[in-house]
């Protein structure tokens, strides 16, 4: 079972970056995928869900609007469009993988996004 991350980077503010999240080793389409983040000295937080069909997604209140969370069953992959980037969205991001009803529960090494000028 694998996550991977990718995409990350150094970033104006400003600007942005999309994240790819590629899954193997399991049924990628029943599983509801997540994007969180962890900054230096913090928890690591929610940023972003999407339903295993793709059909409904929430974000934390500091990303609404400024990223969008989709995802290709057809390719294993969940995506992380972030736009408009703020030196605040600067952390590791992880992918997240989760079939609730059987208790299985994945995730990614993470990938780095800075922002900064």
């Amino acid at each position: 079972v694998q996550l991977v991350e990718s995409g990350g980077g150094l970033v104006q503010p400003g600007g942005s970056l999309r994240l790819s999240c590629t899954a193997s080793g399991f049924t990628f389409s029943r599983f509801a995928m997540s994007w969180y983040r962890q900054a230096p000295g913090k928890e690591r937080e929610l940023v972003a869900g999407i339903t295993s069909d793709g059909g409904s997604t929430n974000y934390a209140d500091s990303v609404k609007g400024r990223f969008t969370i989709s995802r290709d069953n057809a390719k294993n992959t969940v995506y992380l469009q972030m736009n408009s980037l703020r030196p605040e969205d600067t952390a590791v991001y992880y992918c997240r993988g989760r079939w609730a009803l059987i208790g299985m529960d994945y995730w990614g090494q993470g990938t780095q996004v800075t922002v900064s000028s």
